[in-house]
C-alpha cells in the first residue's frame, strides 16, 4: 500500500503528505473538507457503514492515508 502522494509538494524542501500536495489548489481543497465534513457529520448512514467505505476506497485506490 502506498503511503507517498504521486504529486509533490507545493514547497519543493518538504515530503509530501496530503496537506502539502493539496495546496497546489487551494480551493479545491477548501471545497473538498466541506464535502468530507458533510459526508461525515450528517446523513443516513452509519458511522460503521461510512468507515468501512473509506477503508475499502483507501484499498481500492492505494492510498495509505
Amino acid at each position: 500500500m502506498s503511503t507517498q502522494p504521486r504529486l509533490t509538494a507545493v514547497d519543493p524542501q518538504q515530503t509530501p503528505d496530503f496537506g502539502n500536495v493539496t495546496a497546489h489548489a487551494p480551493e479545491l481543497m477548501g471545497r473538498f473538507f466541506a464535502l468530507y465534513a458533510e459526508l461525515w457529520q450528517q446523513g443516513v448512514i452509519s458511522d460503521e457503514v461510512r468507515e468501512l467505505a473509506r477503508l475499502r476506497n483507501a484499498r481500492v485506490t492505494d492510498c495509505g492515508y
